[in-house]
């Protein structure tokens, strides 16, 4: 998935590089609401056009630090699991992790299965950032290291219909953009208040739940995510709980060749190389 973001599917989306713009050079160049419509038509233009990319992903949990190299491809992204935290694989999890790439290569429904999953993230992804104009009110709160800071809270005339959109639509929160190129450099956002389904009775997201999304440029005119923090909990019918926590560092982008399948994605992955996220400022900052 080339966005990731909030829970139970409902966030998947944009993913910050310094452009050398001292803060006090920075004008705004327009009301806050016009500049996010450029800033959301960038992002879709790079949605639509993007390129493909090989990456080191590192995901934190409470029990293990997963460390995993990922090939984006026509056919949706393939991973390897190549550390477990911070030690290679044994030879139980080796076996597990290739049957399962196994699987996906050679059983007709997985792929179908895999295929049909990328391309609806990539939707929903299109869908999500296009209303962030529409679903929420910008104010200018400051400028920070070439970009311009946007607080944001929901629209009170969005009709917010869908789970995923209502979700959204419930959060507030603060947007960094770049100045000079126009793009989202970070996206932090949090539920002030408890989300209901149903007057409670389906489900509930908890006040307090929040994300955070880190971006990088890694082209003339494509940024990734460098960082992602989803931290949301709740309850569903019957008494389910809900839970997401997610904490991701990625990192190596390097480019590689469109329109790959999986199978040549799986290839590069096998016989070529990527740095260690040892080496990522990023995730050096996150350790101290």
């Amino acid at each position: 998935m080339r966005f990731q973001w909030l829970a139970v599917g409902v966030l998947g989306v944009v993913y910050g590089g310094v452009v050398g713009i001292r803060a006090e050079q920075c004008e705004r160049p327009m009301p806050a609401g016009q500049l996010v419509r450029e800033v959301v038509y960038n992002e879709l233009q790079d949605h639509d056009r993007h390129g493909y990319w090989r990456y080191w992903i590192e995901s934190r949990g409470e029990k293990e630090t997963r460390l995993a190299e990922e090939v984006e491809t026509a056919d949706g992204l393939i991973s390897r699991l190549t550390m477990s935290n911070g030690r290679p694989l044994d030879a139980e999890t080796q076996h597990a992790e290739q049957a399962r790439l196994t699987r996906l290569l050679t059983s007709p429904q997985e792929r179908v299965r895999h295929r049909q999953d990328y391309s609806e993230d990539e939707s929903r992804i299109g869908m999500i950032v296009a209303l962030l104009p529409d679903a929420f009110l910008f104010e200018y709160s400051g400028e920070e290291g070439g970009c311009h800071r946007l607080h944001f809270h929901p629209n009170p005339d969005y009709p917010a219909h869908s789970i995923e959109t209502r979700v959204l639509h419930a959060m507030s929160g603060d947007l960094w953009v770049d100045a000079r190129l126009k793009r989202i450099e970070r996206l932090e956002g949090h539920f002030e208040e408890n989300v209901d389904f149903g007057f409670g009775m389906l489900g509930r997201l908890n006040k307090g739940g929040w994300f955070r999304l880190d971006r990088t440029q890694v082209g003339a005119t494509e940024w990734k995510t460098d960082r992602l923090e989803v931290h949301i909990s709740g309850r569903a019918m019957l008494l389910k709980t809900i839970g997401r926590e997610t904490s991701e560092v990625r990192g190596g982008f390097e480019p590689v060749p469109t329109g790959m399948n999986l199978a040549q994605g799986l290839v590069l992955l096998e016989h070529g190389y990527l740095r260690s996220p040892q080496d990522s400022p990023v995730t050096l900052a996150m350790r101290r």
